[in-house]
Formats: C-alpha cells, sequence, structure tokens
C-alpha cells in the first residue's frame, strides 16, 4: 500500500515541465508589466523629445527599441503557450526533448529581456557622451540585426504618428501665444472736431447736395 501511494505521488519530468513553463510564464507577465509601464514609455517619450530637438536618427533608435522589447515579451509568451498546449494534448514522452529545449530558450529570452529592463540603458539614448553615443550606435546595429522588415515598417509608422502630432503642437503653441498678445488699436484724438459754423452750413449742405444728384 504505501509502495503504492509513493508511485502515485511521484513527480514526473511532465509534471516539472508543466511547472517550469508557469513559473516562466509568470515570470514574463511580471516583465511585461514593468516593461509596458517603465521602459516603453520612456522610450516613447525620448523619441518625443530627440524629434522636438530635430534628432530623427535618435527618435528612431528609442522607437526601435520599444518595438523589440514589446515583440520579444509577445512571442516568449506565444511559445510558452504553445508549449503548454503540446504538453496537454500530446503524450509526454513523444516531445519531452523538444519542450525541454523550449524550457531552456525561455529562460535564455528571460535573462536577455531581464537585461533589457535597465531604465539607465534607455536613458543612454539621450546622452551625447561619447559613451552613449556608441550605445546608441551599438543598438541601432544590433537591432536591425535582429527586426523583421514588418517591424521596421511598424516602427516607421509609429515615427510618422509622432512627427504628425509634434507638428501638431507646435502649431497649436503657437496660436496660443498669438491670442495671447493684445490687440492694439489707434489712440482716441484728444482735440474736439471743428464745428461748423452758422454761416457755412448752406454752402455745405449745397455742395452735399450736388455730390448727391452727380450720383443719381
Amino acid at each position: 500500500m504505501g509502495q503504492a501511494r509513493s508511485s502515485n505521488n511521484r513527480i514526473t519530468s511532465q509534471d516539472r515541465a508543466i511547472l517550469d513553463m508557469k513559473l516562466q510564464r509568470d515570470r514574463l507577465k511580471q516583465y511585461q508589466r514593468r516593461v509596458i509601464q517603465i521602459l516603453t514609455l520612456r522610450e516613447q517619450q525620448i523619441a518625443r523629445e530627440a524629434l522636438n530637438r530635430g534628432e530623427r536618427t535618435r527618435a528612431v533608435s528609442a522607437l526601435r527599441r520599444k518595438k523589440y522589447q514589446e515583440n520579444l515579451l509577445l512571442k516568449t509568451d506565444q511559445q510558452l503557450e504553445s508549449l503548454q498546449n503540446l504538453v496537454s494534448s500530446v503524450e509526454f514522452s513523444l516531445i519531452e526533448k523538444d519542450v525541454l529545449y523550449g524550457l531552456s530558450e525561455g529562460n535564455r529570452v528571460l535573462k536577455e529581456i531581464h537585461k533589457e529592463m535597465d531604465v539607465e540603458s534607455v536613458e543612454k539614448l539621450m546622452s551625447d557622451t561619447a559613451d552613449g553615443i556608441a550605445y546608441q550606435k551599438e543598438i541601432d546595429e544590433m537591432l536591425m540585426s535582429r527586426m523583421t522588415s514588418e517591424e521596421e515598417e511598424e516602427v516607421q509608422r509609429e515615427l510618422e504618428i509622432l512627427q504628425a502630432e509634434s507638428v501638431l503642437a507646435e502649431g497649436e503653441r503657437i496660436d496660443s501665444i498669438g491670442s495671447e498678445q493684445p490687440v492694439s488699436l489707434p489712440d482716441v484724438p484728444q482735440t474736439d472736431l471743428p464745428q461748423i459754423s452758422e454761416t457755412s452750413q448752406p454752402i455745405f449742405f449745397l455742395k452735399i447736395s450736388k455730390l448727391i444728384f452727380i450720383f443719381i
């Protein structure tokens, strides 16, 4: 009886794999919240600031980093979900090697994501020092080699949206400045208007009547 109970409670390699996948997805969800709430918002802000300063290349670098992080999180989550579905629907012994390889890759990607979650490295994108410029170049080269053409197109579309927002904001700023400036009116003359004497009134009205007659 005791042996039967212990064999039923034995943790299998499938159980460990399922647990590892759950732990990986939990970590991934934590990373997603941090990346979305902190890093990607800051990277988008950096892109806006760079565009306002006329630094298009720096803005593209920030948006590339943002897009890379978002897609890395999304793809990793999809892969782990596929593994979970696979484990629950197929005989584990047939796919054990694939699952273990997938878990190993998941751990590797999670470590890479963890390295990307450094706020200081994001701030380097706005640095004008030699180290900052070298870092920006390194990031650009790395991302361009890893991003697909579709992802690059998404970056360019987001850049166009930010440029349009920047132009609109600048136009509104100029309009608000113009509306705040007081309109200057000519000074009211301080002297009295000349009075028409009684003796000159007939001549005055005669001239007016002649003008009216001409127009008629």
